[in-house]
């Protein structure tokens, strides 16, 4: 049996850092931290934490891609414990800028390119 893949967008392995803020439903950060890619797309990434992410939050992101830093927000779909004491959380993005998905477009053809 197979498994239809319903996304939008194929995702790239990718390990990149971040840099997020939790932010709650009036505005304000109640946690922060670091964390790395584990995969990318257009519309979302996998990204693992060393804690584990309340879905009820927005995060905002700060992703380092190659050269470019950039700064996107995403909704928490799921948060679930990985490897080695880590935790993965599954992020779809809510607010890019047309210059940010181009960032990430660049990003990921460029990597798709070097397979």
């Amino acid at each position: 049996m197979t498994t239809e893949d319903k996304r939008k967008h194929s995702r790239i392995n990718a390990l990149n850092l971040i840099s997020y803020n939790c932010i709650d439903e009036t505005g304000q950060t109640v946690a922060q931290g670091m964390g790395r890619t584990l995969n990318v797309s257009e519309d979302g990434i996998l990204l693992e934490t060393h804690v584990l992410i309340d879905p009820k939050y927005t995060v905002a992101l700060a992703i380092g891609l190659e050269d470019d830093m950039i700064d996107i927000e995403g909704n928490v779909v799921y948060s679930n414990p990985g490897e080695k004491e880590r935790y993965e959380s599954g992020i779809e993005f809510i607010k890019t800028t047309e210059s940010t998905l181009e960032i990430l477009k660049r990003y990921i053809e460029a990597f798709r390119e070097q397979q």
